[in-house]
């Protein structure tokens, strides 16, 4: 487990956009796939976006794809998450986790099974 501050959140309207920033502490920082999962209200956390550990390869839920990008920068031990063309569904708490296990290829939830930090609120009105 990494530990993480996520930041950058806020409200948007709809057809907006934001980048989240996840910094991360630990040496290691570097050797682990990272991503980002959100909890809507009502709903149970869900996967949003994964990276591998050089930032060369990613995958997205088909709820985002084409409108978020996730990427790294290792040597500021630092996660983004880009949002384009923000939908009101888009509402909710996101957070930054790692590593993640193997399974974050095919947009598994269950790929992260450690603690969660605070996360940032993203709202996006109609």
């Amino acid at each position: 487990q990494v530990q993480v501050v996520e930041s950058g959140g806020g409200l948007v309207q709809t057809g907006g956009s934001l980048r989240l920033s996840c910094a991360a502490s630990g040496r290691t920082f570097s050797m682990y796939a990272m991503g980002w999962f959100r909890q809507t209200s009502g709903k149970e956390r869900e996967f949003v976006a994964g990276i591998n550990w050089s930032g060369g390869s990613a995958y997205y839920a088909d709820s985002v794809k084409g409108r978020f990008t996730i990427s790294r920068v290792n040597a500021k031990n630092t996660v983004y998450l880009q949002m384009n063309s923000l939908k009101p569904e888009d509402t909710g708490v996101y957070y930054c986790a790692g590593p993640l296990g193997p399974s974050w290829q095919f947009g598994d939830t269950t790929a992260y099974t450690g603690s969660w930090g605070q996360g940032t609120q993203v709202t996006v009105s109609s």
